[in-house]
């Protein structure tokens, strides 16, 4: 079965293909045949395309990005035309799978998709217009280039959709819950994966392992993983709330916002900017949202980048210590996404703050761009991993799972 991966945002798209073989699935990741990346952000008014394959071939391109749609239309011919060629012709892909971040409360697993699915992704597009609306045009391009393919919306609410009423449910009125107002979670599908790879990498049953996932990048979350099931997490009824994030706020006091909107200069609209778009590290430090800049700036004295990176330490050592009280105890906590598997210094950071329950880090291995590795030291109560986050390969996976349900 050969099954192509969209993973579209706002400002970059994630492409792939895999070809499943046999009756299982694979225990380990498979290595896509092919891979797409397209950047919107880099030059204005021209993407930059990057496809490679799995013999190797290459190709870099700079676009003129009028339309999106126009643009993943080229990147899509890349599958089939030129050096990068890995199919004849569009028929040959089984399935489309798509990341999709909110479903809100009508999707709790992935789905074939129809036109009753796009018109709630387009409608749940307001509690998460960073990413629906580009997860749909991924959708609607696959469409109006390729016809009528299957595709199997993934959504990174579903993972978390059996939470625990009591973490589910904000304490205001009672009728927000039946407004359908509550903590929905998200990155659910990077905190699917990886539980499952921990266990493969610990040599222990899933049901039998509670871990913390922390998957820290631009966006961040925090999930408490008992059984197999996430039980707890940062994000909430928006990706806004919770841990520091790049460019957004996470969890601040409602009443700041109330206190905000009751001055004349400011809109609705102006303090969702503020919140999403000029909050977080790059609020605070003034410089950017990337922790790498944020590092550079605190190398060369900048007081303001310290200060970012001690509010994003002391929260993320925070929200930790909430995930420990949810799931009773920890036997693995697990660092996944951009920050969390290519920075040592906040990995050893939040580790540090608990060494009283007798974890231990290795600061050589966690100084060594570990991957899929325990960075803990040998007595450690608790181990500590690294996980590369394969959220394509889990949708894959999960478009593997639906086609062959439907087949039965």
């Amino acid at each position: 079965m050969k099954i192509l991966v969209l993973n579209a945002g706002s400002s970059s798209q994630k492409s792939c293909v895999y070809e499943i073989t046999g009756n299982t699935l694979p225990e380990e990741p498979l290595k896509p045949l092919w891979e797409a990346k397209v950047d919107w952000t880099h030059q204005q008014g021209f993407a930059e395309l990057e496809v490679k394959t799995a013999k190797g071939e290459q190709l870099q391109e700079k676009i003129p990005a009028d339309s999106r749609t126009q643009v993943m239309a080229h990147m899509l011919d890349t599958l089939c035309k030129g050096s990068t060629q890995v199919i004849s012709q569009p028929s040959e892909i089984d399935v489309v799978g798509h990341r999709v971040v909110h479903g809100g409360q009508d999707y709790r697993e992935s789905v074939v998709i129809t036109e009753d699915v796009k018109q709630a992704i387009a409608r749940l597009a307001e509690l998460a217009p960073d990413h629906n609306p580009a997860n749909l045009e991924g959708i609607e391009a696959i469409e109006q280039h390729w016809g009528t393919l299957t595709q199997v919306a993934a959504f990174d609410t579903a993972f978390h959709s059996h939470l625990p009423d009591a973490a589910a449910i904000y304490p205001g009125p009672y009728e927000w819950v039946e407004q359908g107002i509550r903590r929905y979670g998200f990155h659910g599908i990077s905190h699917e994966y990886c539980p499952k790879r921990a266990s493969r990498i610990l040599g222990r049953d899933l049901a039998s392992v509670r871990l913390i996932t922390c998957h820290l990048g631009n966006g961040c979350s925090l999930a408490a993983i008992k059984n197999g099931r996430s039980i707890d997490t940062t994000m909430g009824f928006t990706p806004l709330d919770g841990l520091m994030m790049g460019s957004r706020s996470g969890a601040v006091d409602p009443g700041i916002l109330i206190h905000l909107l009751r001055q004349s200069d400011n809109s609705v609209d102006e303090l969702a900017k503020v919140l999403n778009k000029a909050s977080g590290l790059r609020g605070i430090s003034g410089i950017s949202n990337d922790m790498r800049e944020i590092r550079e700036a605190i190398s060369q004295g900048n007081s303001r980048a310290q200060l970012a990176w001690d509010i994003y330490v002391h929260r993320l050592r925070s929200y930790i210590g909430g995930m420990l009280a949810s799931l009773g105890g920890l036997d693995a906590l697990v660092f996944t996404g951009g920050v969390g598997e290519n920075n040592p210094e906040i990995r050893a950071a939040a580790c540090e703050a608990f060494a009283f329950l007798g974890l231990k880090v290795d600061h050589e291995k966690n100084a060594h761009k570990p991957v899929d590795i325990d960075i803990a030291t040998s007595d450690s109560s608790v181990r500590v991993l690294v996980i590369h986050t394969e959220e394509d390969w889990e949708i894959a996976c999960e478009c593997w799972l639906l086609l062959e349900k439907k087949s039965a």
